[in-house]
């Protein structure tokens, strides 16, 4: 019971921060022409409400497509037509066909900021939720010991992870729904962890087709699923081959069912799929933590290479990147070496694939966040760092209070809630243990595991070293880029600065969590066999 009563009032805090986040300006708040993603979520629910379906994609008269067309994939556009019919019967100069471009009222605003909390309280909380509380780590991971206030370890790993700010300042700062499309990816995680294959596929399947971005983590998904069927000694090639079939079926039934009403003929189907890869836009367009702009600062790639080119060069660099760790998790299919893989997949697409958003580090942070109890102090720094990269967009959109807030918030609730974090108590108490073990008797065969015990506590202080260090650099560029003004000569240099920053702690951390699922886990992984046997 009490258990109960600590997630509610965990999700009650998380649905008041997202509530307070409202409150601020959203993405291109009084900035005519074009606005921003706020003015692009109201046109689509415009045009998908106005428009027949076989005109969402195609430009026309009714439908300029260099006007925040339409560019996610179907799911998207039929929430958008739910909301147009909400919208509609609220007040139809919500979305009256090209009369109301640009609409903005403090009635309108609410409406817009309320569809994405409840999206969040209906999709993203639940899952999250789901897969912590029934994480199968419990026994290993300690989930049931008792920490701040009588809080099990499992309901502080569910507030870790729903007041990330990083998800938060997007959906109800800058205004988007990414809370559905990884709601839907996590509560495929969560289903796909219990061998409920077929589920966690159509759960996937959902998520890819409301945003194409899902496909950082579609690999990992096809790996698992594929290293899980492999015939060996408990399976048989007619069981794999039975369920595998199950799995492709329950893939292409629900891709049939979505893009039923794209299929009436070619030219609607490919002008359709175009319009969700346009490559025509370039490696990227705003400044993004990943190795493509931080390489365009001492060489223009885009005056060296076309987009053809660059295409080509990003999907080699992106397969080279994630292929280790894919086929890692193929060979050894485990639960911790699939949470590691989404993290790996997403994090390489994230530097090296072409057209990426600097909102598309959520699509590692939430794997981070499933993964944060097996490994605390590498996942918060990413998750910290993760947040500080998307600085310039929240600074555009006059969200520096709200991301200052949420960051100190953050930081010091995560740091308050899981103690060990940021101190070496652990490795403290081991020392202190064996001086009081020191009169007896036992002291010499103690001596051989406390050698570990003191290579461990001064790794860890380099570690935290590091991470102070690094905390103090994004801290002090955060003070910096809101309160200095950039030469006349650079006026870009604070979100360059930003975007070099957190791609080099990328690097790292990709190198990180390749290291520690391709070594540290199969390690691991060979000692507990050792063990059972």
């Amino acid at each position: 019971m009490r258990g109960k009563l600590q997630l509610i009032f965990i999700t009650s805090l998380a649905v008041l921060l997202r509530c307070c986040v409202t409150y601020h300006s959203h993405s291109g708040e009084g900035k005519p022409p074009m606005y921003g993603d706020y003015e692009a979520q109201r046109h689509w629910q415009e045009i998908t409400l106005n428009l027949p379906v076989d005109k969402w994609y195609i430009n026309t008269t009714d439908n300029d497509l260099q006007y925040w067309g339409l560019d996610y994939p179907p799911l998207t556009a039929y929430h958008s037509l739910l909301l147009g019919h909400v919208a509609n019967r609220i007040d139809p100069a919500f979305v009256k066909l090209r009369e109301s471009r640009g609409f903005e009222s403090a009635t309108h605003k609410h409406f817009m900021r309320l569809t994405v909390l409840v999206a969040d309280i209906l999709i993203y909380l639940p899952a999250i939720v789901y897969f912590i509380v029934n994480s199968h780590s419990r026994g290993s991971c300690q989930f049931d010991e008792t920490n701040v206030f009588r809080f099990t370890r499992r309901n502080l790993a569910v507030l870790t992870a729903l007041i990330y700010p990083g998800l938060i300042l997007i959906d109800h700062g800058h205004f988007q729904y990414n809370c559905v499309s990884l709601g839907l990816f996590v509560a495929a995680v969560a289903v796909i962890v219990q061998d409920s294959f077929v589920v966690s596929s159509v759960l996937f399947v959902l998520a890819l087709n409301y945003k194409q971005m899902e496909l950082y983590h579609a690999l990992p998904f096809f790996f698992y699923i594929l290293g899980r069927h492999t015939p060996g000694k408990t399976r048989s090639w007619s069981h794999c081959v039975r369920r595998l079939t199950r799995v492709s079926l329950a893939v292409l039934l629900t891709f049939y069912v979505i893009w039923m009403p794209f299929l009436k003929s070619r030219d609607l189907f490919f002008s359709t799929v175009l319009r969700l890869f346009p490559f025509s836009r370039g490696v990227f367009e705003d400044k993004v933590a990943n190795v493509w702009c931080a390489i365009n600062v001492v060489c223009k790639l885009r005056q060296i290479f076309t987009n053809a080119q660059l295409a080509k060069i990003c999907l080699t660099a992106t397969t080279c990147a994630v292929l280790p760790s894919c086929v890692s998790l193929y060979l050894s299919p485990t639960r911790n070496a699939f949470l590691l893989s989404l993290i790996n997949s997403a994090l390489a697409f994230f530097l090296f694939s072409f057209q990426v958003h600097e909102k598309s580090v959520l699509l590692v942070a939430v794997p981070v966040l499933l993964y944060f109890h097996n490994d605390p102090l590498p996942c918060f720094w990413f998750l910290i760092i993760s947040h500080f990269s998307m600085l310039p967009l929240f600074i555009k959109d006059e969200l520096y209070l709200a991301y200052l807030g949420t960051m100190v918030f953050y930081f010091c609730s995560v740091s308050w809630v899981w103690p060990e974090l940021l101190c070496n108590s652990r490795a403290k108490s081991v020392l202190n243990k064996d001086k009081s073990k020191s009169r007896s008797k036992a002291r010499q065969s103690k001596k051989s595991k406390l050698l570990p015990d003191l290579l461990n506590l001064s790794k860890r202080r380099w570690l935290l070293v590091a991470f102070y260090g690094s905390i103090s650099g994004a801290s002090l560029l955060s003070i910096v880029s809101q309160l200095a003004k950039p030469p006349e000569s650079y006026p870009d240099l604070f979100p360059l600065l930003i975007s070099i920053y957190s791609c080099g702690h990328f690097l790292i951390f990709l190198v990180y969590f390749n290291y520690v699922q391709l070594f540290v886990l199969k390690r691991e992984t060979v000692a507990g066999k050792l063990k059972s046997h």
